[in-house]
């Protein structure tokens, strides 16, 4: 993706099945926990580096003992920030009392961060600030500890203000107005309200105050508290706890938008992102990683039971198909086949924009990101080349010379490596003249390799806001002095926000949506744009659940083809002597390469959630009224 944007969120979580004296024993080290917990949050890094957080917790350690450690970072490399200084404090306590390297039991009494349970967060901020309070895991402490509740999620709610009232209505006064504040406040209020009816009945039962702790952690219903706590949340989400006694869980939301994997043996439990990150740091195969189901919850309790329990009705699964296109790591078996398809599906439009001439078209990628969509069109520009080997040969009719024969089989595809990004430049000016050319010399270009008769045809992930490809990549890419230049979307083009989780939330930042407004000012028909605002502020406050997403009428007299004819003409400045040409995949493309992830709101306005539909139209009303701000 050339035009950057922030998006998502990673979570993963251990739970050790066995006594820390066992991984001592098995693996050499009580420390397997933490271990894993490292790889599995740098092996999510992608998914977030504006912050980073652990929490743990230690199931058997005696009162007065600190039995939680939380660490969070919001530093450069937050990552690698916290684990320096859960390495640096662990060091020190080993320094202190080199005796009790081999003693485990001393160990979980004594030394920070060596636990049975951990949570784990990387994040990119789509709500708030990026100050170390906004960095997950939430830590909601009780002296009880069946009370003490950890909160972390890749989420986003569209309907956080209700949620916020909800609380009020509660009577509580929630310090913050934050999706994961009122999330972790929601959860945390059922939470209180079921420790206080099973207190009730352990008193019934003839327990004391001391001898009621261990029966509520033992009855305590985390399935009867989440769905309690997430009747009215709106979003899309993988939701994980902990809570102190030991309890955890995952939610995952009911149109399953949001990604959340789990694998259990004898050993451990382990939630991830991401299928292959559980692949890799577990060594173990594809079919034993599950997907905790849309609208359920893994719940594992202290006693190592695991479940899959229902809790909210689930809907129609929407899975993000961002997360096939760009988000997640292309090493998943599926993902990167889904890659190479998107690929493989929108080369017929590049055939036809370059007038079927293969041998003069130079084919390439920005940025690396978009290499495995590459790898699907070289395949398709392969397999049309040799149709028309296979067809020349055969209109030969057998007279053809041996040399002939040779030229025709000797033709390839012009594959080269023809952008290369410079990790090293940094643009550090503020001042727009200077910056823009600064801009324009990120990417290094490969020269000699193309000639003033070639297409040049450049794949990408997707194109949101079109800002890159404009200021920087096709100046250089015109440099090289190409008949034409083809930019290919391996996505459909963007024409909505997103409001689950990924940083997309102005509409008036996306190119497609610029083109068709020059394309109704073109046409006379701009007073559509007025007719929407109009019909978007009379649902403005309508707490309705068949709200219309209006803003797909400002697309409705154009065809896809039309919108991305114009949006080269927007990326083409004066100075730019190719022709260039514009290229997405149609969505009926996009679904046939990713069939099982089919959340493509931000392409159709199609959104899965009653808020998804009032966050489109309130980022349309925000346009309209020139308010820059978020939708949500």
């Amino acid at each position: 993706m050339s035009d950057a944007i922030k998006h998502e969120c990673g979570i993963a979580m251990v739970r050790l099945k066995k006594p820390l004296q066992y991984y001592k024993d098995k693996y050499g080290t009580a420390f397997y926990g933490v271990n894993k917990m490292y790889l599995l949050m740098e092996k999510q890094h992608n998914r977030g580096q504006d912050g980073a957080g652990l929490a743990s917790i230690k199931f058997n350690v005696e009162p007065g003992t600190r039995y939680i450690s939380r660490i969070r970072s919001n530093e450069s490399q937050p990552i690698q920030d916290i684990f320096g200084k859960i390495n640096k404090r662990i060091n020190g306590v080993f320094e202190e009392n080199p005796e009790k390297v081999d003693d485990v039991k001393w160990q979980e009494e004594n030394v920070p961060y060596l636990g049975n349970l951990f949570l784990g967060h990387v994040r990119y901020g789509t709500f708030g600030k990026n100050s170390i309070e906004s960095v997950h895991p939430f830590l909601r402490q009780s002296n009880w500890k069946h009370q003490s509740l950890i909160v972390a999620g890749n989420f986003n709610m569209t309907n956080s203000k209700q949620l916020l009232n909800d609380l009020i209505e509660l009577g509580q006064h929630p310090k913050e107005f934050t999706d994961t504040v009122t999330v972790m406040e929601k959860i945390g209020h059922f939470l209180e309200s079921e420790v206080s009816d099973l207190y009730l009945k352990a008193k019934e039962e003839g327990f004391n105050k001391k001898d009621a702790s261990p029966y509520i952690e033992e009855h305590i219903d985390i399935q009867r508290i989440l769905k309690r706590s997430a009747k009215n949340w709106d979003g899309g989400y993988a939701m994980a706890g902990l809570l102190g006694h030991g309890d955890a869980f995952v939610l995952r939301d009911p149109s399953a938008i949001r990604p959340a994997f789990f694998y259990e043996d004898e050993e451990v439990v382990v939630v991830a992102s991401e299928r292959p990150v559980i692949q890799t740091v577990f060594n173990v195969d594809i079919n034993s990683i599950k997907e905790i189901e849309r609208g359920h919850a893994l719940i594992i309790k202290k006693s190592g039971e695991t479940t899959m329990s229902p809790i909210l009705e689930q809907r129609p699964k929407k899975a993000c198909s961002f997360e096939r296109i760009y988000f997640s790591r292309g090493s998943d078996a599926s993902i990167y086949e889904e890659r190479k398809n998107l690929g493989k599906y929108v080369f017929p439009e590049v055939l036809k924009s370059i007038n079927n001439d293969i041998e003069n078209s130079v084919f390439s990628y920005i940025p690396n990101t978009a290499e495995t969509s590459f790898f699907g069109m070289m395949e398709a520009a392969e397999d049309v080349l040799n149709q028309q080997k296979t067809e020349a040969i055969l209109a030969g009719e057998g007279k053809l010379s041996k040399e002939r024969v040779i030229e025709i089989l000797s033709k390839r595809p012009r594959f080269e490596k023809i952008a290369i990004k410079d990790a090293k430049l940094r643009t550090f000016i503020t001042d727009d003249s200077s910056r823009d050319d600064l801009v324009a010399h990120v990417y290094d270009v490969t020269y000699g390799v193309v000639k003033p008769t070639d297409n040049l045809v450049i794949i990408d992930d997707s194109i949101v806001r079109g800002t890159t490809l404009k200021k920087s990549i096709i100046k250089i890419l015109d440099r090289l002095n190409p008949k034409k230049i083809v930019v290919v979307s391996s996505a459909p083009q963007i024409r909505y926000p997103d409001c689950y989780g990924i940083d997309m939330a102005k509409i008036n930042d996306f190119i497609a949506f610029k083109a068709a407004l020059e394309l109704l000012k073109e046409t006379s028909q701009y007073t559509i744009v007025d007719e929407v605002y109009k019909k978007c502020k009379q649902q403005e406050n309508s707490e309705d659940k068949d709200v219309v997403n209006y803003v797909k009428e400002i697309y409705v007299p154009f065809t896809d083809e039309e919108v991305s004819a114009k949006i080269a003409q927007m990326l083409k400045t004066e100075e730019i002597k190719a022709e260039v040409e514009v290229i997405f995949q149609p969505v009926s493309g996009l679904h046939k390469a990713c069939p099982n992830n089919s959340g493509d709101w931000y392409f159709t306005g199609d959104y899965p959630t009653d808020g998804g539909h009032r966050v489109v139209n309130q980022a349309f009303i925000n346009f309209y009224e020139g308010n820059d701000k978020r939708a949500y």
